[in-house]
């Protein structure tokens, strides 16, 4: 298969979503609260020109198990 960015990507973006989903079905485990916090990062730029207007809001909710998927998705593309 050829490596290439966009499969990086994804697998990238697969790894944050098994690690956030893992780290749902964990939020009930008392002694794993340190992995299932989350940390939200928000970025919203805007501007209003006189002839265009746009308004753009991105929010990114992190856990370290998210995180740790990110890292397993690269080793996996790596290992192709």
């Amino acid at each position: 298969m050829k490596k290439n960015g966009w499969i990086l990507f994804l697998f990238i973006l697969l790894g944050l979503l098994a690690g956030a989903l893992v780290s749902r079905w964990l939020e009930e485990v008392p002694g794993l609260s340190f992995l299932t916090r989350v940390t939200r990062v928000n970025w919203s730029p805007a501007a209003d020109l006189a002839v265009i207007s746009y308004d753009f809001k991105l929010s990114i909710n992190l856990s370290l198990l998210s995180i740790a998927g990110a890292i397993a998705a690269i080793w996996m593309y790596r290992k192709m």
